[in-house]
């Protein structure tokens, strides 16, 4: 316990939170007045304007989501969203971003879908002096706002690269520019079938073959750490999906017309049902041919043929015929190189930010593990 400290019973230090109407989620954006604030990762789910609804506090307040465990600091009048909305209101001994802060830093154990509140009441809340509290939350504020700027430069290096295939392409829908039509069977290997992967990959097993799923796809490239392994009988039964590690990956089952990028650290690795690799042949750049699949016109066209309700899914075959505009190749390794020159400047920006979160991790556990 550090020196100067007191500690509190969670609930003892909260006020109690008057019970709020709340605005079930079929509701949402049933006006544009009050912002809706639920349980979900994003701060505003929607907005309402019957004012019956709105929740006013004289201070900021602190929104726990019982079933996801998302905290949330709010300073502004809002709505409840559904159910599972946890309003905490510290007592004046406790700011409520310094209460924030060290939820964060608690790391609440998941139990599934679960309520979690009742792990909340099992804590003890250190309490420093307001002066003190004050000075830990400006520091901690200070590097989530360079966080938030990092995280806003890779943004704008995104809209920067599809930018430029606007400006040197034109809209490929309306192809203004009279660029060759092809379909993406026509710009691809002979040997890539473009089909979808493993079907049932099984339960993962040690030092097997690893095998990349549409939740793997978060980030441009691919990275082969964390990726679920599978056996080799498994994988060498879908052969036509092993990859050399210069593919496009598409997702064709729940976010269809997702696309990453493998690296060369995945040959030999690879994809399940829910994943068409795609390997371009030497008429077409692979760079081109990603920021080309990640087009507003192309997004729309995979979206008009992807069918379901619980799972949705493109058929393979509309996946074949999808319409690209074929430039030179000598244009397209121009965009490309473009492109590599961004990439750079992201990998650059993207360890700035995860040097910035280790050292938030850092400070929350210098002020917190006591």
């Amino acid at each position: 316990m550090r020196e100067g400290w007191e500690y509190k019973k969670f609930e003892d230090c909260l006020e109690k939170a008057p019970k709020a109407k709340q605005v079930q989620t079929s509701e949402y954006n049933a006006g544009t007045k009050y912002p809706i604030v639920s349980q979900e990762d994003k701060l505003v789910s929607g907005y309402c304007d019957d004012a019956a609804f709105l929740c006013h506090f004289d201070k900021p307040v602190v929104i726990f989501g019982d079933h996801t465990r998302v905290l949330k600091y709010v300073d502004f009048d809002f709505v409840v969203g559904a159910d599972g909305v946890k309003i905490l209101i510290p007592k004046d001994f406790l700011m409520a971003k310094f209460l924030l802060y060290y939820l964060l830093w608690y790391n609440i154990p998941s139990l599934g879908y679960s309520r979690h509140y009742k792990l909340l009441k099992e804590l003890s809340i250190p309490i420093p002096s307001i002066v003190e509290q004050q000075s830990i939350v400006a520091e901690h504020d200070k590097i989530n706002e360079l966080i938030s700027l990092k995280k806003s430069q890779l943004n704008d290096l995104d809209a920067l690269a599809q930018s430029i295939f606007y400006d040197m392409f034109g809209d490929p829908v309306v192809n203004e520019k009279g660029w060759e039509m092809k379909k993406l069977k026509d710009i691809v290997e002979e040997s890539c079938t473009i089909s979808y992967g493993i079907v049932q990959p099984g339960d993962g097993v040690d030092n097997g073959i690893p095998v990349v799923r549409p939740v793997d796809m978060t980030q441009t490239y691919i990275s082969k750490k964390g990726l679920k392994q599978t056996t080799k009988e498994i994988s060498d039964s879908y052969k036509r999906t092993i990859l050399k590690g210069n593919e496009i990956l598409m997702c064709v089952r729940g976010t269809t017309g997702l696309v990453s990028l493998a690296t060369k650290e995945l040959q030999g690795c690879n994809v399940t049902r829910g994943i068409t690799p795609i390997e371009c042949n030497k008429h077409n750049d692979r760079l081109f041919i990603y920021h080309h699949l990640r087009t507003d016109g192309i997004q729309h066209y995979i979206s008009n043929f992807t069918k379901g309700i619980a799972l949705k899914q493109i058929n393979m075959q509309d996946v074949r015929e999808i319409p690209l505009i074929t430039p030179p190749l000598p244009l397209q390794q121009s965009f490309a190189a473009k492109i590599e020159a961004i990439e750079r400047q992201k990998q650059q920006v993207k360890q700035s930010l995860k040097d910035l979160e280790t050292l938030l991790a850092s400070r929350m556990q210098y002020w917190f593990d006591s």
